[in-house]
């Protein structure tokens, strides 16, 4: 499973296997009553009214590979080795089925058997709680980590701004656990609490975020619980591409190289420090995060 559309139809065909249905990605423009955000921004996006129990779900499984347009980050498009603005995420939606022992269990195998990923260059994140949303640290996801071999010092609890989601405003949320590749300490930062997080390197990339998604956040910014325990991951099809096919951007990966028409430099494989970047000639239409 190396290529772009390899790593796609491997991640849809892995979660057809185990249930669910494959369903084609949405559209870029919302539908008439989400008003949320002007285009689609991430997988969940079109399941918003599964989750909040308004509507029946197609089935009760699904999986999509959806288009997202997303600009929170478009000032780092170009700075970075993995900012993109328009992308592909796939996903696997549990709507009251499975929840965070099954979504930890589905993408561990996932990435060590079909992936086949180094287990010991995998991190995780999970949320360190949040005393204003009057939630505590995510210990179930901790202790589901660790009982599926995932040692305990590479499982590191970060805030709700790193680890909490949300579509950006009031509906469906909830903490969330986030799967990190460690490149190595030769392209990291030197400091001794470098570790998933870190703002001064690019060490960690994250790839696979898995949203245990059982509140609703309202406009005051209070949370209830919703109707059913859900789950909702994204994993990004260009970051795992960079992953999988050992580039040093997201740039290099093969669907870029496929329209750009050139291989990836020799110059390029490493990457610049934070401090000396500028702005690549890349449009930010076509690029993703």
């Amino acid at each position: 499973m190396r290529s772009s559309a390899e790593i796609r139809e491997g991640f849809l065909s892995f979660f057809e296997e185990k249930g669910h249905l494959r369903r084609p990605s949405a559209s870029l423009i919302p539908r008439a009553d989400d008003r949320s955000t002007l285009l689609t921004t991430a997988g969940m996006q079109p399941q918003m009214p599964f989750f909040l129990g308004r509507e029946q779900p197609p089935a009760p499984l699904t999986t999509t590979a959806q288009k997202c347009f997303r600009t929170p980050d478009i000032d780092e498009v170009g700075l970075d080795t993995y900012h993109l603005t328009f992308f592909e995420m796939l996903g696997n939606f549990s709507f009251g089925q499975y929840f965070k022992e099954g979504a930890i269990a589905f993408a561990t195998e996932f990435v060590r058997d079909r992936l086949k990923l180094d287990w010991d260059r995998l991190w995780v994140s999970v949320h360190a709680g949040d005393p204003e949303l009057k939630l505590g640290p995510d210990q179930v996801a901790i202790d589901l980590w660790q009982a599926i071999g995932m040692p305990a010092e590479r499982i590191v609890p970060l805030p709700s701004s790193e680890n909490f989601w949300s579509v950006g405003g009031p509906g469906p949320c909830g903490p969330d656990s986030e799967i990190y590749y460690d490149f190595g300490a030769e392209a990291g930062c030197g400091e001794p609490d470098c570790k998933p997080g870190c703002t001064r390197c690019e060490r960690f990339l994250e790839f696979w975020n898995l949203v245990f998604m059982e509140y609703e956040l309202h406009p005051d910014g209070t949370l209830t619980p919703l109707p059913k325990q859900n789950i909702d991951t994204g994993l990004g099809l260009e970051r795992t591409a960079r992953i999988v096919q050992g580039v040093p951007s997201v740039y290099d990966t093969d669907a870029y190289r496929s329209w750009r028409g050139s291989p990836p430099s020799p110059a390029s494989r490493t990457a610049t420090p934070p401090t000396q970047r500028r702005r690549t000639a890349c449009s930010p239409t076509t690029a993703a995060g």
